[in-house]
């Protein structure tokens, strides 16, 4: 979500911040901001809307210097999209820039409105900033951090300036927040991809920690104490905003695919690799997730009980931390998250980990919370993805958990079907073969994007994989659109039928078909526009609208099928004129509860 960037050293200071925000742009953001020193005189620039626009209003400044700033792009939560609420705030000697949520800023609020404070935000980030500006009356800096960790409920990253010192101050609690230690100065980031482009050395700081950044030295300090911390080298490269040719970075990223399949498999070419994937020991699986992640787990479910024979149950992230939880000595909670930093997943991991049972992660970001606190991973490697939309992550995450059940099937002696892990060697030219017919898809996506509410059927995986294909229709096109068991629009739904509403149904499971096919009919003889897409051994050659795919076997056709959704998902956004690979409202990575 919001995005932090500080810098101080002897590089332009301005030029570094700004290239940050740009470097963070993809995690999503509806306003920016910087605070800079001139002249000893810390100046705020915010403003709505791109970094761009944030830009134009610096140069109008014709600022020739800073020696130290910090920057942020914001997602609102606490207050609307404006200028009063984007950050960095400043009150009195207290200049800051926070990513997450404080539970308890009412209550700090209203004594510090007795104690003389007005606050010009609606935020809870205005609301920190002056509490550290009162507690500074009476104490040492480094002390007043400590009072301020001490009474702040709920996460936080902070990057902090202050009146008189020329340092810059670092403080974390669950957000992520790391500091970069360059040759020209030192950084502090959210997101390692905002400071690669100056450094690939960076310390992470851990719930607690404090930092402090001169432009030729830092410190971090644990309760007042100075620790000493590991500095690590990172392995990413700069963010290019290269679209290699294509309209939008969706686009590019569904293409690249095949290739990041292509890259996952190689890693599990032979058995003396398939370690990892071998989940044979339990008896039951939780999948803990959000979003996309979430539906990726829905079809892993089904994989995991259909083959491996493991009783396999999937959880909204943000309700399972609160749920009565009964586990046996064999369970395993899987979570999947493409940043590692999804808050609520972070929150039931560390749920799960009080209480002594095995977790798993699935995730992108090799540095990131989840990937550090886990007890095992599985990194996708993805690569980073700038649309705010997932789409390469996504079916690396399906990928993986169909190696997972493929692979623990074969170890439990289960696998009855004539299925070799050769067979998933076909899958990214089968990819390619799919993102390359777009033109197949012309005539749905003509009839999507003139529709302004639509629905997905299936049953089983098929729907699983119509969870994510309305999910990312809705993400990008802004049509409304709902998935549902196919079976279930009878029990209320079918009241939301009208005169040509396109109803798509995903047709994958040849035991299912029938079934699915007859619930179509219920909403076509309603008026329904009916559209299926199927595998080239159900197509029936009725008379219906429809897409079909090559056949493959179940650990892959939802692979295929979750394909063709994102391109038709990109193609009905792209007819409607939307932000494609920045749509409103939402954020890359959620790191709020």
């Amino acid at each position: 979500m919001c995005g932090i960037i500080g810098y101080i050293g002897k590089d332009n200071t301005v030029e570094v911040l700004l290239n940050g925000l740009y470097a963070l742009e993809y995690r999503g953001y509806d306003s920016s901001g910087v605070a800079i020193n001139i002249d000893n005189k810390i100046s705020v620039i915010r403003s709505v809307g791109r970094v761009s626009k944030l830009e134009e209003e610096i140069k109008k400044l014709n600022i020739k210097d800073s020696i130290y700033g910090i920057a942020h792009t914001r997602w609102a939560t606490n207050g609307e999209a404006n200028i009063n609420n984007a950050h960095p705030h400043k009150v009195g000697k207290v200049t800051l820039v926070h990513n997450g949520i404080i539970e308890n800023a009412n209550v700090l609020k209203r004594n510090l409105i007795k104690e003389g404070y007005q606050f010009n935000s609606d935020t809870d980030s205005e609301v920190i900033a002056a509490f550290l500006d009162y507690s500074l009356r009476d104490n040492s800096i480094l002390d007043s951090i400590e009072l301020l960790k001490r009474k702040l409920v709920g996460s936080y990253a902070l990057g902090i300036i202050i009146d008189g010192s020329d340092e810059l101050y670092a403080l974390r609690k669950d957000s992520p927040l790391l500091i970069g230690i360059g040759n020209k100065g030192n950084f502090l980031a959210s997101d390692i991809t905002a400071i690669i482009k100056y450094t690939s050395d960076y310390i992470l700081l851990d719930v607690g920690d404090v930092a402090i950044l001169k432009n030729d030295s830092y410190e971090v300090y644990k309760e007042n104490k100075k620790i000493n911390k590991e500095i690590l080298k990172s392995t990413s490269s700069n963010i290019s905003n290269d679209k290699n040719g294509y309209s939008h970075h969706m686009l590019k990223e569904i293409m690249d695919e095949p290739q990041v399949i292509s890259n996952l498999l190689d890693r599990y070419s032979n058995s003396d690799s398939w370690k990892e994937l071998d989940l044979s020991e339990y008896k039951s699986i939780d999948i803990v997730a959000c979003g996309s992640a979430m539906y990726a787990g829905l079809v892993g479910q089904v994989l995991l009980e259909e083959y491996a024979e493991i009783k396999t149950n999937v959880y909204a992230a943000s309700e399972y931390r609160y749920k009565k939880k009964i586990y046996n000595d064999k369970t395993l909670v899987i979570l999947i998250s493409q940043s590692g930093e999804t808050a609520d997943t972070i929150a039931a991991m560390r749920e799960v980990k009080k209480l002594g049972i095995d977790t798993l992660a699935i995730v992108n970001n090799s540095n990131s919370t989840i990937a550090r606190e886990v007890d095992r991973k599985i990194l996708t490697e993805a690569g980073v993805e700038i649309a705010v939309a997932t789409t390469k992550a996504y079916v690396l995450q399906v990928c993986v958990l169909s190696l997972i059940s493929y692979v623990t099937s074969y170890k439990k002696g289960l696998l009855k079907d004539k299925i070799s892990y050769n067979d998933f060697y076909k899958l990214p030219d089968l990819v390619d073969l799919v993102i390359k017919n777009v033109d197949n898809y012309k005539e749905v996506i003509s009839i999507l994007s003139k529709s302004e509410s639509c629905f997905f059927i299936g049953r089983g995986i098929d729907y699983a994989i119509c969870m994510e294909g309305s999910l990312k229709l809705k993400e990008v096109s802004y049509i409304h659109s709902e998935a549902y068991q196919a079976g279930e629009l009878k029990h209320g739904t079918i009241s939301l039928i009208e005169k040509d509403i396109p109803v798509v149904a995903v047709i994958t499971d040849k035991n299912l078909k029938e079934k699915t096919l007859s619930n179509l009919g219920e909403v076509e003889s309603r008026g329904a526009k009916g559209i299926v897409i199927t595998t080239e051994g159900l197509d029936d050659n009725d008379e219906h609208l429809k897409i079909v795919i090559k056949s493959t076997n179940r650990f892959l056709d939802s692979i295929l099928v979750v394909c063709v959704l994102q391109l038709i998902a990109y193609y009905v956004a792209l007819d409607r004129g939307c932000d494609i690979d920045k749509p409103r409202n939402l954020a890359k990575s959620v790191t709020v509860e």
